[in-house]
């Protein structure tokens, strides 16, 4: 796959296109994308995704709190791991946002020569939200430039979408959530140092930081987790939360205790993969209930993670 540049232009009537957020890459835009490559090799011609960096609700609406599935290099990564020909990451931008559907059918049209656009199966494009896809058809034969509908994602976890994905993690439901997108939740950051309560109960953690802002945690609560630090793909348990128990304020922590593991990695990048959720975060009474409540946390998540990479081989 090709990845393309802000100044690339391509020959007229050269690709075969879709375009999107694809928040998530979950089934459905494998669907659309499969689609996709399907149609531009009829026509011997070029597959082309085309993805905004931003999504258009971090720009129209910049004051709400509105997060991402992932963050625009891992979905490019795994919109190439579909396997289009051509991936441009377009930005998107208050100027884009005006255009209605036909100048912006006319613009894929001129920058990037698709004859032939993709629409996915409930996608709108353009500032007039209440157009039809029967008006993009309309305007696309205007313009020289079929457009179709790819096929509704209808296999066992449907329906699908970047919306529903992101209620499910919200919610906590990473099971659920990593079932619609064929792959787990991930947050991305930094070992760094945290309050160092963990370590006095049997439990040692390292705090995670340095995380994208951007990106959607689960909710409060204890997950079994995939961890990747320094090479090496270690079990473990997170919690995100604030940490009632131990009195240690209203600022939120994400800290994971990796099992049979006790190496220093402050400062060392890590990955965390959500497999299963836990339980809740609740304020106990007391270091001893803390204790034996951690203890049934890690024993559960062993079985969970065992249960999941065996399934997964």
């Amino acid at each position: 796959m090709k990845v393309l540049g802000e100044t690339d232009r391509l020959p007229a009537g050269s690709t075969v296109a879709t375009i999107g957020m694809f928040d998530g890459v979950h089934r459905g835009h494998a669907t659309l994308v499969d689609f996709l490559k399907q149609q531009a090799a009829a026509q011997g011609k070029q597959s082309l995704v085309i993805t905004f960096l931003r999504h258009p609700r971090q720009v129209l609406c910049p004051d709400a709190d509105f997060k991402l599935i992932m963050p625009p290099e891992d979905r490019m990564d795994q919109i190439g791991a579909l396997g289009p020909d051509l991936l441009m990451p377009l930005d998107f931008t208050p100027e884009l946002a005006q255009l209605d559907s036909s100048q912006f059918i006319e613009l894929l049209r001129d920058r990037y020569g698709v004859s032939m656009l993709v629409a996915g199966y409930n996608h709108r494009f353009g500032h007039n939200r209440g157009e039809t896809f029967e008006d993009y058809c309309r305007h696309g034969r205007q313009l020289g430039v079929e457009v179709v509908k790819a096929p509704e994602y209808l296999g066992r976890y449907a329906p699908v979408s970047s919306t529903i994905v992101r209620g499910l993690i919200a919610a906590g439901r990473v099971v659920d959530a990593m079932h619609c997108m064929g792959r787990p939740h991930v947050l991305k950051g930094k070992v760094v140092h945290g309050f160092h309560n963990g370590r006095g109960l049997g439990f040692p953690t390292a705090n995670v930081g340095e995380i994208n802002p951007d990106v959607l945690l689960p909710h409060n609560g204890a997950y079994a987790v995939l961890a990747y630090v320094g090479g090496k793909r270690l079990q473990g348990m997170t919690n995100i939360g604030r940490r009632p128990t131990l009195d240690n304020g209203t600022r939120l922590s994400i800290e994971v205790n990796l099992f049979d593991f006790d190496e220093d990695i402050y400062g060392m990048d890590i990955t965390l993969e959500f497999i299963s959720f836990l339980r809740l975060e609740f304020k106990m009474c007391g270091l001893d209930e803390l204790k034996r409540q951690l203890t049934k946390d890690r024993d559960n998540a062993r079985a969970l993670l065992q249960e999941y990479l065996t399934t997964k081989q």
